[in-house]
């Protein structure tokens, strides 16, 4: 039986730094978000999610944004993301000199109600001046499509309602839409599913996966979307994250645990997992627990033990 064909390369965007920090409830020193940037620019993303300009009063751990993108060694070749959620936010990234503003919706009308408190048709209206600034002012522009795959408050989410907001953020002019899972409930083959209906109404090429790890499901998920030709995914380093609305919910998938598996499939990313691996322990120790990625976790082990064998017998 043949193998399927998968892609020869693929994308990874790093999110660790604003998707993966912002729920952490200690307060993480701008230094040390500076220092994690800049270690995950050094391994060689394209692209960081480092910042997100939305009011310190909802999202306390990004009040520092800006301080951060004035602090980080910028990488030639890496698109620095941030999230906005208005004008003001527009503003506030286009003077930190972002390189691509992220605007957000939701697959679901239950989901938009309680997460943003209007319709789904409400908060794409609201974006339009943002998507507007953006490319009048040469950023790039990103759509997050949340709950693509599942709600926690109305459960099933359909591919058609997927594909209906996926055309409405091509329509303000996305350069790529992710279509995530944000409460990890999806399954290989729904995903296949979905990925293949948004497909229908936008590239392929610039659809990306954003898949959260709650039930043990995002490596295969990636697996299934690489199948069906998705070459742009979203990891944040250490597994960084989760999701306030799902009970038990580990967050997103570890970039570790993703580059190790691209890396078995011989699928080209440019990253160094090596770095990412330091860069996630690094972190880790910041916020005084281990990775969640089981792949960093053994590859940081392996190498601790190999250290301590040289030690012990010296040349």
């Amino acid at each position: 039986m043949p193998l399927p064909s998968l892609p020869r390369s693929v994308k990874i965007v790093e999110v660790g730094p604003r998707d993966g920090l912002q729920n952490e409830p200690q307060t993480i020193p701008a230094a040390v978000k500076i220092e994690l940037v800049n270690r995950l620019s050094q391994a060689g993303f394209a692209n960081v999610e480092a910042a997100s300009f939305v009011s310190p009063k909802w999202v306390p751990q990004m009040a520092t944004s800006a301080e951060v993108m004035a602090g980080i060694t910028r990488r030639p070749g890496t698109f620095y993301s941030a999230l906005v959620p208005n004008m003001k936010g527009f503003e506030a990234a286009l003077a930190a000199g972002v390189d691509e503003v992220v605007i957000f919706a939701a697959a679901s009308e239950a989901f938009s109600q309680r997460n943003i408190n209007c319709s789904i048709a409400e908060s794409i209206a609201r974006f339009v001046e943002v998507a507007r600034a953006a490319k009048e002012n040469g950023m790039r522009l990103r759509g997050a499509l949340s709950c693509a795959f599942g709600c926690p408050y109305q459960g099933e989410v359909t591919a058609d309602a997927v594909a209906d907001v996926t055309m409405q953020l091509r329509d303000l002019g996305c350069d790529e839409i992710d279509i995530a899972d944000t409460i990890g409930v999806a399954t290989p083959r729904h995903v296949q599913t979905v990925m293949q209906r948004a497909a229908e109404v936008f590239p392929i090429e610039r659809l990306s996966g954003h898949f959260h790890d709650t039930y043990g499901q995002a490596l295969a998920n990636i697996y299934a979307s690489l199948e069906v030709g998705i070459t742009i995914y979203h990891a944040s380093v250490a597994g960084l994250g989760g999701c306030p609305y799902a009970k038990g919910a580990t967050g997103n998938v570890a970039t570790e645990d993703v580059l190790y598996m691209m890396q078995g499939l011989g699928i080209e990313t440019g990253i160094d997992l090596d770095a990412v691996v330091d860069a996630g322990q690094f972190i880790s120790a910041q916020l005084g627990r281990k990775p969640a990625g089981r792949a960093g976790n053994a590859i940081a082990a392996k190498s601790t033990s190999a250290s301590a064998a040289t030690a012990c017998n010296p040349a």
